[in-house]
């Protein structure tokens, strides 16, 4: 009887990132308490022991996915100054939105499943943080004040379209495109007011 191959060996760098790929397919494939330890290390072609070692529990394992996406969603949310305010707000919420129903289970977890675990909420408000100071730099602000009241008004944008963008997810009441434009038409019209100049003057169309 022939026996099996060797197992491959990867360095631990590269052992992570195969382990985090094959754990990122599961979690948005399966609801979080349907994605078992054994199912990952099987997927992957590692041992429990293995798996383990670089992840001591599904907690950790599901925070370093979430933490891997929300990096790689920032890397992907880019606010240009060449562009127009709505089309980089445009392109933010599609970049987020694409994520959100491709991995609609690893979402869901996040905000429903492990709502207010403290890990799983500091990768969210780095994300938010870092996506309000980016739109921060791109905005036509006076001065410091105005900067100060837009922010406060950016923080809650954030919060509300993560919100909707969940609720969404659980009950599809609108079609993706009145979602993306509920968004963007709500922060235009609560920083209109802050602002000396109309950011979207072209908006509504």
């Amino acid at each position: 009887m022939p026996s099996d191959p060797p197992r491959r060996r990867l360095k631990p760098a590269d052992r992570r990132a195969q382990l985090l790929a094959v754990s990122a397919q599961l979690f948005a494939a399966r609801p979080y308490e349907e994605v078992l330890m054994e199912d990952v290390a099987e997927r992957a072609g590692v041992s429990r022991a293995l798996l383990y070692r670089h992840f001591p529990s599904k907690h950790d394992l599901f925070a370093a996915v979430y933490r891997q996406a929300a990096d790689q969603l920032l890397a992907e949310t880019r606010f240009d100054p060449g562009d127009t305010l709505v089309d980089q707000l445009i392109q933010g919420l599609d970049t987020h939105l694409d994520y959100f129903i491709a991995n609609r289970n690893a979402v869901l977890a996040a905000n429903r499943v492990l709502a207010g675990d403290p890990v799983i909420q500091t990768i969210m408000t780095d994300e938010l943080d870092a996506l309000r100071a980016q739109l921060l730099n791109v905005l036509p602000l006076a001065d410091e004040e105005a900067r100060e009241a837009v922010s406060g008004v950016l923080r809650s944008w954030l919060v509300f379209v993560q919100t909707l963008c969940v609720d969404w997810l659980t009950r599809q009441t609108c079609t993706r495109t009145e979602l993306r434009d509920v968004c963007v038409g709500a922060v235009l019209g609560a920083i209109r007011p802050l602002l000396a100049d109309d950011p979207a003057p072209d908006w509504p169309r």
